[in-house]
């Protein structure tokens, strides 16, 4: 019967990250470059792209191309592990992208369904949109690569944070469309606007990009939660020593530090062994130590700590 549910679970988390992959590719589809817009992140770029060679290079193509140098880079440089489903989301956004290019009337241009008058209307709701689509991607286990990837690889090798690492990357491709001659700063704008919902909208569906949490959890069945997350989830328990007040009991609570990503899957667990379980969950800002960030203080002093 577990064997069952479990893989239900799974088709569901597949179903809902194939409609978050079709969500984000509207933001760009039926909305951004329609009307010639771009923004940050790495799909900003391959609209800038397509825009750079009249059409030639589609953005879905150069998307999935740009994943894959980019990945095999980063398994060089730091032997980073990437899950099917992070593979499943890079490839099914493509493919949602090619599928949607082909209904023009679905288009936000005049006429079609989903024309919007207000110009500045555009980015906003393909801000919404995109958020929405990565950010459930997020929460249920996977990424859509690309300046995931990039801002991973400055983070371990520099003293920047990840949130800053997004930033400036985001701003470098906004500012890309100037060197395109028939956009101006107008049109940048527009992707600035774009950026700054989407990072609004982000943080609303899962907590933030890179957030982590504390979560301390109350539970008869604290034994087998405490494996579970262990040596299923790779992570650190600590447990606490607890009197209820009430009852004048003693009794064990687990104090868990976990990602953002781990967060539904530990809930789920938790809830089918113990549904009368009590659990508190806090964001952190963030966690320094093995298995989160690493304390950094950039390469000299690396190197100089291995001399």
């Amino acid at each position: 019967m577990k064997l069952k549910e479990g893989k239900l679970n799974i088709l569901k988390d597949y179903l809902i990250l194939t409609a978050a992959c079709f969500i984000f590719a509207m933001a760009w589809e039926m909305f951004m470059i329609p009307n010639g817009m771009s923004a940050g992140g790495f799909m900003g770029l391959c609209t800038i792209i397509q825009y750079a060679t009249g059409g030639l290079i589609q953005a879905q193509y150069s998307y999935i191309v740009l994943n894959a140098v980019l990945i095999v880079i980063a398994v060089m440089a730091m032997g980073i592990g990437f899950g099917f489903r992070t593979l499943y989301c890079i490839a099914m956004s493509s493919l949602a992208m090619e599928v949607l290019a082909d209904i023009p009337a679905l288009y936000s241009l005049p006429g079609m369904f989903f024309y919007v008058r207000e110009t500045v209307l555009i980015p906003i709701i393909a801000g919404v949109l995109e958020a929405t689509g990565i950010g459930l991607v997020l929460r249920y286990g996977g990424s859509t690569g690309g300046t995931d990837i990039v801002a991973l690889m400055i983070n371990k090798y520099w003293p920047v944070s990840l949130s800053a690492a997004f930033l400036i990357l985001d701003l470098l491709v906004c500012s890309m469309l100037l060197f395109l001659p028939e956009k101006n700063f107008s049109d940048m704008c527009y992707g600035l606007v774009e950026l700054v919902t989407f990072s609004l909208m982000i943080d609303t569906v899962v907590g933030g990009k890179k957030s982590s949490f504390q979560l301390m959890v109350f539970s008869r069945e604290h034994e087998r939660i405490a494996d579970y997350i262990l040596n299923d989830m790779d992570r650190g328990v600590t447990v606490l020593r607890a009197q209820g007040w009430y009852t004048k009991k003693e009794r064990d609570v687990l104090l868990v530090l976990i990602s953002r990503k781990q967060l539904a899957a530990l809930s789920r667990y938790i809830k089918e062994i113990d549904p009368k379980a009590f659990m508190t969950v806090s964001p952190v800002g963030a966690v320094y130590g093995e298995g989160f960030e690493e304390i950094k203080t950039g390469i000299r002093k690396k190197k100089a700590n291995l001399e």
